[in-house]
């Protein structure tokens, strides 16, 4: 029978079991044996992470192939206009090419949010608002260089969902085990 975690990675951890440098990892949150990341999280990002004994499921979440979606909630510098959310909508010029359209809109700071450590730098001249970003490819950091490129960088990324699987009920750090 294989395992499925919803893990709630907290902002600095890497989505690895070990490290050399002695940053925290996900062996300081998960003590669950033959498990692995289903895809990844860059450190300085936050939220939903698979993690799975099942290579099939690792490989259906993890390849762009299968376009499994992904939702996001960032926090962006400024108040991205309609313009620059129809370009995210249609798909944003990157230097590794075209991406696929997302979907986006406006939400309000997400009511269940937790303080991160360290926090977002605050700048009294420049506001900063929250989008939700779908997405169904992965490329590296390509949800903070798709709001860049439309003139909007992100100052937080939390991971909400993937597939059907969402953060709900879950804290920065705790995990819960599901039947896939």
């Amino acid at each position: 029978m294989s395992r499925l975690l919803l893990f709630n990675k907290p902002y600095g951890v890497l989505t690895q079991f070990t490290d050399a440098e002695q940053r925290a990892t996900l062996a300081d949150y998960i003590d669950v044996p033959g498990v692995y990341a289903a895809g990844r999280l860059d450190r300085d990002s936050e939220g939903l992470l698979l993690l799975t004994d099942d290579g099939r499921l690792q490989q259906r979440v993890a390849d762009p192939k299968h376009a499994m979606s992904k939702t996001y909630w960032v926090q962006v510098e400024g108040e991205p206009a309609d313009s620059a959310l129809q370009a995210l909508r249609e798909g944003v010029q990157l230097k590794d090419g075209l991406t696929r359209p997302a979907k986006v809109h406006h939400i309000e700071e997400p009511h269940a949010l937790w303080t991160r450590d360290p926090p977002v730098r605050y700048r009294k001249t420049v506001p900063t608002s929250w989008l939700a970003l779908t997405i169904s490819e992965g490329r590296n950091r390509q949800v903070r260089r798709m709001t860049a490129a439309v003139g909007h960088p992100t100052l937080r990324l939390i991971r909400y969902r993937i597939g059907s699987w969402t953060l709900d009920g879950l804290a920065p750090g705790q995990w819960n085990l599901l039947d896939p």
